[in-house]
């Protein structure tokens, strides 16, 4: 999949009053040590650690085919996801997308999300922590089941957030530009002091830009390429960002 390379607009971070979050591989991850235990029940051995950097490197592929399907949520979305996280190992299985099915069949239980996207991003709280020291407005803004306002409270991260904006309870799924008008709305934000961060290209940067918010995505990795919008490692080069902009 090709991305625009053309140098990306400069985002105004001293103008800006409003973080938007996406939650999943933004603020949380799926559990690892659960799934690669399920793969290597099943004969696939792999360390959490390589699932994870697998999983970072198909999201352009997965960016890719929600933007085709129109949507990230539901059963085969997971799998999907999870067949090309592990189609990116470097010894990746023979039969993925059977393997796939079976372990998303275990893992992902139908509205529990939240025992599944538990593992909080290093130096995530610590980031936030930042960034509400500068008194920013942050907002979750996510594709959920319902329950991303649950899962974050039982990783202790609801509480820096002024509001959460779950696809499920709003009836509108990113990249639909209705839910980041719904977030817009709840909030008073102005979309030209609002930056959004995500972790797809498709869902989060054009689903944003439509509404005329700033854009960020997280590539911890370097997995993206170039493309028409900043890049971040992590939340914390997020912080840094808005702390160098207002020093």
């Amino acid at each position: 999949m090709a991305y625009p390379l053309h140098v990306p607009a400069r985002i105004p971070f001293a103008e800006l009053d409003t973080v938007f979050l996406d939650a999943g591989n933004t603020l949380v991850s799926i559990d690892f040590e659960r799934v690669a235990g399920e793969l290597s029940s099943r004969g696939l051995a792999c360390e959490p650690g390589e699932l994870r950097r697998a999983e970072a490197a198909a999201r352009p592929r997965v960016s890719a085919w929600a933007h085709h399907q129109g949507r990230t949520e539901g059963v085969d979305a997971f799998t999907t996801y999870l067949r090309f996280a592990l189609e990116a190992l470097p010894r990746p299985p023979s039969a993925s997308a059977e393997l796939a099915e079976e372990v998303a069949a275990v893992v992902r239980e139908p509205g529990a999300s939240d025992r599944l996207w538990c593992w909080v991003l290093p130096g995530t709280g610590e980031a936030l922590e930042r960034l509400r020291r500068l008194e920013l407005r942050l907002v979750v803004v996510s594709n959920s089941d319902g329950t991303v306002k649950r899962a974050l409270a039982n990783c202790g991260l609801l509480s820096f957030f002024d509001d959460v904006v779950d696809s499920h309870l709003v009836g509108f799924e990113k990249p639909d530009r209705r839910i980041f008008d719904s977030a817009l709305e709840r909030t008073g934000a102005r979309p030209e002091a609002t930056v959004h961060v995500g972790d797809l290209y498709h869902a989060d940067v054009l689903g944003a830009r439509a509404c005329g918010i700033h854009t960020a995505l997280l590539d911890p990795f370097d997995d993206w390429g170039e493309t028409d919008c900043l890049r971040l490692v992590d939340l914390g080069e997020l912080a840094d960002s808005f702390e160098g902009a207002r020093s």
